[in-house]
């Protein structure tokens, strides 16, 4: 089965009910399975140029290699598969020209990005983040987030000095300690996960997370799984009514069948060889 028609996704985003601009960015490409997600910071306008230019890079920069190569080929120079080397070297290539733009433009000075990608291939995903923006999945009636936020907040939970229930009402939830754009150089936290028929994948800005208890997302996910797009409208809503403090993104990504990569016997043999 091709790869688009066993993923459903849907991505959508809002500014929100006080921002007067939209720093989200958000692309998907169901050919390859690719979906990206961005939540800019800086000055005016800074954040969305971050942003897009996050989104752009790594969506263009892992989608057009896949065009002519198989994301389970092996890399040559580390071993490693394809799709999990392009979606880490994309994210440092968009590190590269966001922090670029930001050392010869003093608008754009100090400009950086969170960002959350996921690349489906092979009956796995291959997720990479950088900040606290965050992937979740949805399995039978179970949410757990995938990723793990790399914000102060998350430090002082992981050490004891906060439980997490403080932590819904801390002052520092939105101070991260990792960003694409800020330093010349970046290593994204990347990691692949086996997906199973039915699950359901959402990527979102802390404008949903921050707004909205787990326990509502995962209701509503759950509600609303015949109905993706409605699904994703609801959790955007809800983020709204609750307050809207900031914009607010989301991509769902449903996996309806396998979609299993055709291997030849002399790629089983080459793989097997290079493990």
């Amino acid at each position: 089965m091709k790869q688009e028609e066993a993923l459903e996704i849907v991505a959508l985003t809002h500014s929100g009910m006080v921002r007067a601009h939209n720093e989200d960015s958000v692309a998907a490409d169901a050919a390859c399975g690719l979906v990206v997600l961005a939540d800019g910071m800086g000055g005016y306008n800074a954040g969305e140029v971050a942003s897009g230019i996050a989104v752009s890079v790594t969506m263009t920069e892992t989608a057009q290699p896949l065009k002519n190569a198989s994301p389970i080929a092996r890399d040559e120079e580390s071993g490693e598969e394809l799709a999990v080397v392009l979606l880490g070297r994309s994210i440092q290539k968009a590190n590269a020209s966001i922090y670029q733009a930001a050392q010869s433009d003093a608008q754009y000075a100090g400009m950086g990005t969170t960002i959350v990608s996921a690349l489906f291939y092979d009956n796995r995903v291959v997720v990479a983040h950088v900040g606290d923006s965050r992937l979740y999945r949805l399995r039978d009636e179970t949410l757990e987030a995938i990723t793990r936020d790399h914000s102060l907040l998350q430090e002082q939970i992981d050490c004891g000095m906060i439980s997490v229930e403080n932590a819904r009402h801390s002052q520092n939830k939105n101070l991260v300690t990792r960003a694409v754009g800020i330093d010349a150089e970046l290593i994204p936290e990347i990691h692949v996960h086996d997906v199973a028929v039915g699950d359901i994948y959402l990527l979102c800005s802390d404008g949903l997370n921050d707004m909205v208890e787990d326990d509502d997302i995962q209701s509503i996910l759950y509600a609303m799984q015949g109905n993706l797009a409605l699904a994703a409208e609801q959790l955007i809503q809800t983020a709204n009514d609750n307050g809207g403090r900031d914009n607010v993104s989301v991509i769902l990504v449903k996996v309806k069948q396998e979609f299993a990569q055709p291997r030849s016997w002399l790629t089983k043999v080459l793989n097997w060889l290079k493990k």
